[in-house]
């Protein structure tokens, strides 16, 4: 070696010195990944920009990204963690705004007690860190990472987002009328529930479940998912599955559409929205939160006005059924009971007859819990067990108010009971509901509540038991093979079989949805006959009164099915989902 001269080494290592460089950009010109001049300019440029100097030298692929995470771990003794082997889905980006990791370049991974793991590409992005620790509450720990692999990942989490929310929004959203239960200020509201990407995912997911043909929206908070549902035709069927982060903004923006108080997240609320679809047409939605394990649950019921106007004819009758309501309808007093579970139609069949009732001679009230469809022309009145307003007391106030036909959505105790018969055994026709599954239980129902048998026998006139099966697409249905022993064990006649009965099953189409295109009523229609109402005062149970109906040759809810099998309107799994033997 000749004296006097310096290695090339050491002469880098006292030019970085001279020029004052310090940290990662010092120890790159000291391993010769970058000579002084570029360093300089990198350095001043990434100033400039306010960005990092990692995140400067990455994305002008200045040196590479693997070089950077490598020569900043040795600088400051950080392990470096592969990101492309993590799933956006796994990250813990709900804890934090997304704008917020933007803005730091910066991803919460995921959390470990009261610790958050934050993945940065630069070690001295302590912002970062003391910024996530401030809006979760949470510690902070660097977790070192590729510039190229977080920028990714981060485009990745948004484009996830982004994308869903474009699938979903749709110029005509800006039209739309939107109000709430009431119209007084519904007080503060979060800026989140005001951001309008989501506001139109919002509207479009309303509209979608319209134009589906949907009767409930299921918006649903798990841990590390968030999933939309529709019931379609009774069943649910996932539709979309936005980014989790954006769970609470959904949440806020259902809760200010329907007037609730978005600072509540504790306890369930009820509210209600009505949107206007055109000057003629609005569809209201009936909205409750439930508290769950990770977020507030909301469920829209969808209710359209329209559906009270489809007419009779529309809901499935036979029509021998259909003439039996019809005659219940048209006498003046006498009650008629409608039953069947939650989503079976009752309140579609109830203010199907209202419609045929509404005319300007008559008067009509209704008292509900809420009421679900507004009618122009018959006074609705919804119950509120806080204020003391209840079916029994809006029934009293109804018999002050000459009333000639009285609607009450729901028989629960002995009180509304009592007063509903004593109406309808005074000039008055009462139409109302139970939860009972067929004609004769909801008579025993009755007796049950201690309702004189006397006063049942003489003021109910018409009991509708009801189902809603799924109607098969008249495009992609074919013909089912199934062995005749196994149609007359299913309940069908030897002859119907002997004749070449035709049983169809679901295909599918383009058309449909699995098969299936809209709903049908099943139903048993019962008329309470003079020996029927001698049965009832002698105390007779529910299986005597199934077997004088039978007698009469009133079709119970299996036989109603099997006819709508027969007819090739429902597949026998459908007839079999529904009813029972």
């Amino acid at each position: 070696m000749l004296l006097g001269r310096e290695s090339p080494g050491k002469q880098t290592l006292m030019a970085a010195t001279n020029m004052n460089l310090t940290g990662i950009a010092r120890k790159l010109v000291m391993d010769n990944h970058l000579d002084e001049a570029t360093a300089i300019q990198a350095v001043e440029s990434a100033n400039k920009e306010g960005i990092q100097l990692t995140s400067y030298l990455a994305k002008n692929k200045i040196v590479p990204s693997s070089v950077i995470a490598m020569i900043s771990s040795q600088e400051f003794g950080l392990p470096v963690f592969d990101l492309s082997v993590m799933d956006t889905e796994m990250a813990a980006f709900s804890v934090v705004e997304e704008k917020l990791i933007g803005k730091l370049n910066a991803v919460p991974l995921f959390k470990r007690g009261n610790k958050l793991y934050v993945a940065i590409s630069s070690p001295t992005n302590t912002q970062a860190l003391d910024e996530f620790k401030f809006a979760t509450g949470l510690s902070t720990e660097a977790v070192l990472v590729q510039e190229d692999q977080l920028a990714e990942f981060i485009e990745q989490a948004s484009s996830a987002m982004d994308t869903a929310m474009d699938d979903m929004l749709d110029d005509d959203l800006e039209n739309l009328d939107i109000g709430g239960e009431e119209e007084e200020d519904s007080g503060p509201t979060a800026a989140d529930a005001e951001d309008a990407p989501v506001v139109k995912y919002v509207n479009k997911i309303l509209l979608d479940a319209i134009n589906k043909g949907a009767s409930d929206i299921h918006f649903e908070p798990y841990e590390k998912k968030y999933r939309i549902r529709y019931r379609i035709d009774g069943i649910l069927q996932e539709v979309a599955s936005p980014p989790v982060n954006i769970a609470g903004k959904l949440t806020a923006r259902v809760k200010v559409m329907s007037r609730m108080d978005i600072s509540e997240r504790r306890v369930p609320q009820d509210g209600r929205i009505k949107l206007k679809l055109s000057k003629k047409r609005a569809i209201d939605f009936r909205v409750n939160t439930c508290p769950t394990l990770f977020g507030e649950k909301v469920v829209l019921r969808i209710l359209d006005p329209s559906s009270a106007k489809l007419g009779i004819d529309a809901l499935g009758y036979e029509p021998e059924q259909k003439e039996l309501y019809l005659k219940a309808l048209a006498n003046p007093y006498g009650m008629i009971l409608v039953t069947g579970p939650t989503g079976s139609g009752k309140t579609v069949s109830l203010y199907t007859g209202l419609n045929i009732l509404n005319e300007p001679e008559t008067n009509i009230s209704t008292a509900e819990d809420p009421a679900e469809i507004n009618l122009e022309g018959i006074n609705q009145v919804n119950v509120n067990d806080k204020v003391g307003l209840t079916f029994a007391e809006a029934l009293k106030a109804f018999l002050r108010q000459d009333p000639d036909v009285i609607m009450v959505g729901e028989i629960r105790d002995l009180e509304t009971a009592s007063i509903a018969i004593k109406a309808a055994q005074t000039g008055h026709l009462v139409l109302s509901t139970l939860h009972t599954n067929d004609g004769p239980q909801t008579l025993t129902r009755l007796m049950n509540m201690g309702v004189p048998a006397f006063n049942i026998a003489t003021s109910v006139s018409l009991i509708i038991a009801q189902r809603l099966g799924r109607r098969l697409c008249g495009d992609c249905k074919a013909v089912d093979d199934i062995p005749e022993e196994t149609l007359v064990k299913e309940g069908f006649t030897k002859e119907e079989v002997a004749e070449g009965l035709k049983i169809y099953k679901a295909v599918g189409c383009d058309k449909c949805t699995g098969g299936y295109k809209g709903r049908v009523g099943i139903y048993q229609v019962m008329t309470i006959s003079e020996e029927m109402g001698r049965l009832i005062m002698s105390g007779a149970n529910s299986i005597d009164l199934a077997d004088q109906a039978k007698k009469e040759g009133v079709a119970d809810l299996r036989m109603s099915a099997l006819k709508k099998v027969k007819d090739g309107l429902i597949s026998l799994e459908e007839a079999n989902r529904v009813t029972k033997d």
